[in-house]
Formats: C-alpha cells, structure tokens, sequence
C-alpha cells in the first residue's frame, strides 16, 4: 500500500522505515527537510507540503500523522482535510486526547472523510521491535489499513501464547501479534492513555524501590545496618526470572550499568499529559486510582526537590522514549 506519513521524528521515521521493510510505499513530509532526507535515503518519496503529499498518494489516500498532541496534529488534520476526497483516510497516530478524536471523526464524517486513532507505543525501539497499536475507527476503515497495522506490528515473536485465549469468539486474534480494533473513533487512544497512566505506576514503583537501595548506606542509620549495595547487579539478577522483570527494567539495568549514580540526570521528571488524562478519566467514572494519582503527583513534586528514585524515571524514559529532561 502506499501512505502518506506527516511527521519525521523518533517515530514517525522509524514509522515510514518499518513500512517500507515490509515493501509498503511512503510519501514523507516534515518541515525539516534534513528529517525528511534522512528517510528518503533509506527509499521514502519525498513531499515538499501537505499539497504535494496529497498528488502522489492513491485513490482513497492515506495520511498518517505522527505530531505532537494539541495544535501541531489540530492544524494538520485541519489543513489535511481541507483536500481530502470522500473515502480518504486520516491516521493520528499521536498521543492525541480522546476526546478530540470522537470531535474529529464526526466532523470529517461531513463530507465523507475517514478518521482513525492509534495509540502507538514502541519509542524509539519500535524499528527493530515493532510498534504495539490499540485502534479506534469503523470497522471498514480498520480493515483497509489492516496491511499497513500488520508491518508495523511486532508479530507473535517469542513471547508464550496466553492460554484459553480465543475460546471466546469476542476476541480479537490480532492482540497476539501486538495490535487490536479497540472500538469506535477515540477508543484506541482511550486505551494508550490508559497505558501510558499505568506506565507511570510502573515507573514509579522501580524508582521508590531503587531509592530504598541507594539509600541504605545512609549516615541515618546505625553503623551496622548499613548495607553499600551494587544497583547494576540487584537490578540485573531482578532481570533474570524474577516476577518484576520488565522492559523497564531492562532500561534501568542498561542505565545503572552505564552510571550507577545516573550523574547525566538530574532528576526534573516531565509528563507530556496522558497520566494527567487518566486521573481525569478516573475521576468522571468515579474509580479509584491511588498508585496511578501518587505516581502522576510525584512526577509534579520532582521539578521541586529531586531524589535518586527521579533519577531514574528520567533515565527510563530517556530509554524508551528519548525523552530529554526538562529544561532548568
């Protein structure tokens, strides 16, 4: 298939390059043209504006966007629309608010225009990984784009079947290889955020945990209940059959053996919005969500008064991600 991708950042690029693998063609746009050339090279085609982007897309064509949450993706979809033909299809696959999903795809549905919505995680591993999808859109429209779910998708790989799976004919045989239709327009991202309020769990329990242990040489404690513990070796045997072995862990073990004391962080954790999005949603459906609240309030705390715990959010998130720290 051919598709038409807007936005060539850490994975947007590395979007366009799956795709291309698995012998899809991409037509690539992005105001820089050096981020473009970047991936022309390894065989996209080239657009020197969203106009240009349109005339060398197929009939209906199909547009992913890859920008930033709020006014850079609310303007593209805007000025994308504006061209689209009836049965087109506009992909955003940010980390959009779902909210404005389900505006979009009634709007667009005016004049016949197709809008999906994919929570996409995978960071800037997602090239040699795949990127892991959660989709929201009609179903015919799902279907289509289908190909282009699949390359980019992990595959089963490795990772044991879940027993009893599939006895329940509601059940999605794409979960398997790492992507699902979620539901109606909104839904995928619905999914991600939720995701990404987890994630902020996740990370802020290896934190407080590895906190614990860098601190247990403290000048607080009596002499004898001083332990000097090795972090690189705690969180390696912890990789290696452990039941809290994951793939953030794993970034953690490759952060503390580069830099046990993690000195290239300071420690000023930021959260680009979907653990904010998940309390929220919490809150309208009145569930109870302490450890995702405490995690999202603790991330607030650490541009404050920073601890070693904070540390390694940030490294975490520079390892899945490439997140940079916030500015001082």
């Amino acid at each position: 298939m051919k598709i038409g991708i807007i936005g060539m950042g850490r994975m947007g690029a590395n979007i366009a390059r799956r795709l291309m693998r698995a012998g899809h063609e991409t037509v690539v746009y992005d105001r820089s043209a050096e981020a473009v050339a970047a991936v022309v090279k390894d065989g996209a085609i080239a657009a020197s504006d969203l106009a240009d982007l349109k005339a060398k897309l197929d009939s209906p064509a199909i547009y992913w966007v890859m920008l930033p949450a709020g006014d850079p993706t609310e303007q593209t979809i805007a000025t994308l629309a504006e061209g689209c033909a009836a049965g087109d299809i506009i992909i955003d696959g940010g980390n959009t608010f779902y909210k404005d999903d389900i505006r979009r795809a009634k709007k667009l549905a005016e004049t016949g225009v197709n809008y999906i919505d994919v929570g996409t995680s995978g960071g800037v591993w997602g090239l040699e990984r795949g990127f892991c999808m959660m989709v929201g859109g009609d179903k015919p429209s799902v279907d289509h784009i289908d190909p282009i779910l699949a390359a980019l998708a992990p595959g089963i790989g490795t990772i044991p079947r879940t027993p009893n799976r599939m006895e329940d004919e509601g059940e999605d045989p794409r979960a398997e290889q790492g992507y699902i239709h979620a539901g109606p327009a909104g839904s995928g991202h619905f999914v991600k955020m939720v995701h990404n309020g987890i994630e902020y769990g996740l990370m802020q329990a290896y934190a407080e945990g590895f906190d614990i242990l860098a601190s247990k040489n403290s000048d607080k404690l009596p002499e004898d209940e001083r332990f000097d513990l090795n972090l690189t070796d705690i969180a390696e045997v912890w990789r290696r059959g452990s039941v809290i072995s994951s793939w953030l862990l794993d970034l953690s073990a490759i952060a503390l053996a580069k830099d046990m004391k993690l000195e290239a962080f300071t420690g000023k954790v930021a959260d680009s919005g979907e653990g904010h999005w998940t309390i929220e949603a919490a809150m309208e459906e009145s569930v109870p969500v302490n450890v995702l609240s405490a995690a999202l309030f603790a991330r607030y705390r650490s541009r404050v008064d920073h601890t070693f715990g904070d540390k390694l959010l940030s490294a975490m998130r520079f390892g899945f991600g490439g997140h940079v720290e916030m500015p001082q």
